[in-house]
């Protein structure tokens, strides 16, 4: 990572309003993980690792590294695709290592990291049917992928809200 690195521009497609359920989903995942982007887009290294809405420690950073560790959870260990999968930044010692190791984090690595779970996300399910039941690893509760993608819409719903907040603190950029 170079130090003058900044977020690069996103040209964010439109979500879908008449498709498939299968598509409208997808489609609605893919604007949100790409709103994600563009929350951070023309930001330098040391705005990406601002927490700018005190006192709370929530970066723009450790909101992609948040996504790309669910990313990895719901699309590949829960559904079994990759079950023995590590998580990317948390440990059993720290949990919101996502969060929380942002000071000397590597934004580019990172950002690149959260695009290339999100492929890895859509090639685990592609052509999985929406009602494929999974059973959950740590609980045992069954959830088909139906579910997923809808948990998935709302969880980046929820963060990207949260990027809102920190992207009008950190340089008064405001959209959707």
């Amino acid at each position: 990572m170079t130090i003058d690195w900044t977020a690069p521009a996103i040209a964010r497609a439109s979500e879908p309003f008449v498709a498939p359920e299968r598509e409208m989903l997808e489609g609605w995942l893919d604007w949100h993980r790409q709103t994600l982007l563009t929350k951070c887009a023309g930001l330098t290294v040391e705005q990406l690792r601002t927490a700018s809405v005190e006192p709370s420690i929530l970066t723009l950073l450790g909101l992609v590294r948040h996504m790309a560790e669910v990313e990895r959870w719901w699309f590949r260990v829960f559904t079994g695709v990759a079950p023995d999968l590590d998580d990317i930044y948390c440990t059993p010692d720290q949990r919101d290592g996502d969060f929380e190791n942002v000071a000397d984090a590597d934004a580019e690595r990172d950002l690149a990291t959260f695009v290339a779970e999100t492929e890895e996300a859509r090639a685990a399910v592609k052509g999985v049917p929406l009602d494929h039941i999974y059973r959950h690893p740590t609980d045992g509760t069954e959830r088909n992928l139906r579910w997923i993608y809808v948990h998935m819409i709302e969880e980046y719903a929820r963060h990207n809200g949260h990027a809102d907040f920190l992207r009008e603190r950190i340089d008064g950029v405001t959209g959707d």
